[in-house]
């Protein structure tokens, strides 16, 4: 695999003696690493605003004009600059109070002169992998998002194309319980009854679907969700055949999350488990254990399991695995599931035997 170069630390050394700013560049001239200069409190917030990726401010604090504290209190202000860190640099003013202001003005660390060589490259040093921590992280976040915004606008498009066929359906089936071999037969018409709640309870899931992909995140709706309620409603939704049985184990919780995301994840774990049960009587179990700031659910069952090399790559986007001969899947519903988990903070994996089951763990924040 090939490695990505590391993220470029830009430096903004400031100091109105030159002298000094040749030293100091020479002690943190460094690979990945950019130095620029200013010598005055002036050109330095003329700096920082033209470049939008100084990460650290060596910041000399006595200066004619304007000294480091007003630099540093007017980068604080400044939303492109506020996220600057900033290392003060002084000959003086090493009583305690003077100290202090320098971080209530948002100084990171603090060094005397003389400056010691090696206590310099060495504080500069950590705060780059700080840094470069940092930068990986937003990243990441980044990537999360974008990924996210693409699950997003899927998942408007998979429920806008279902909603105009379903109605269609729902009105075929509301015609057909109006006639009156339906009416005269009580068998049939509790039958119709079901499927037009379900379907009914199903338009409202796709509704629903459609508001979330509008909404931003956050204006999406967090309430109070009993999940013990929700999987007797999904139990239901879900029409599993008359041999599989669907129960929960312990004392489910209230949580007070978004009902939709939380539904989405139980749904795909238990239609999973409903589809690919391969025993004559298939048992489906759902619980959890409460682990402080998350729960950690999990769905289990006595289907045809997975194998071990296959337990994380069931989880990638449009992986399928062989199900002798069973209708595959798209490849898509546990990775939607691990990207829902993902998304708050949490995370997921999977236990499995080949032939006895599998068990689906995950961690949901509490609130």
């Amino acid at each position: 695999m090939k490695q990505l170069k590391p993220k470029t630390l830009t430096i903004l050394l400031v100091d109105d003696k030159p002298e000094n700013l040749v030293s100091l560049e020479h002690m943190l001239e460094g690979e990945n690493r950019e130095i620029i200069k200013a010598n005055s409190g002036n050109e330095a917030l003329k700096v920082a605003l033209r470049h939008n990726d100084i990460g650290l401010i060596m910041l000399d604090v006595q200066m004619p004009d304007m000294d480091g504290y007003e630099v540093a209190r007017l980068l604080q202000t400044n939303p492109k600059t506020k996220d600057i860190s900033i290392i003060f640099v002084t000959a003086i003013n090493k009583d305690e109070q003077f100290v202090m202001r320098g971080f209530r003005e948002g100084a990171i660390d603090y060094l005397s002169k003389p400056l010691d060589i090696n206590v310099t490259r060495a504080k500069v040093s950590v705060f780059e992998k700080l840094y470069r921590s940092q930068s990986a992280l937003k990243e990441a976040i980044a990537e999360k998002e974008k990924i996210n915004k693409q699950l997003e606008r899927f998942m408007y498009v998979v429920a806008h194309d279902l909603k105009s066929p379903l109605s269609g359906a729902i009105g075929l089936l509301a015609l057909i319980n109006d006639d009156e071999r339906i009416q005269n037969a009580p068998d049939l018409k509790e039958y119709m009854k079901i499927v037009l709640g379900a379907t009914n309870h199903l338009t409202e899931m796709i509704t629903s679907m459609l508001e979330y992909t509008r909404q931003s995140d956050m204006e999406q709706t967090i309430e109070d969700v009993n999940v013990h309620e929700l999987i007797a409603q999904l139990s239901h939704l879900l029409f599993p055949p008359a041999h599989i049985h669907i129960v929960t184990e312990g004392t489910l919780p209230v949580l007070e999350t978004n009902k939709l995301k939380l539904q989405q994840v139980f749904q795909n774990l238990i239609s999973n488990a409903i589809k690919y049960n391969d025993k004559k009587e298939g048992l489906i179990t759902i619980g959890g254990t409460d682990k402080g700031e998350y729960y950690e659910f999990y769905v289990k069952d006595n289907g045809p399991g997975v194998a071990k090399r296959d337990t994380d790559r069931i989880f990638r986007l449009f992986e399928r695995l062989d199900n002798d001969g069973k209708e595959e899947g798209s490849g898509i519903g546990l990775n939607i599931f691990k990207l829902l988990v993902e998304e708050q903070g949490g995370k997921v994996w999977v236990e499995s035997q080949p032939g006895e089951g599998s068990t689906f763990y995950f961690l949901w924040r509490q609130s």
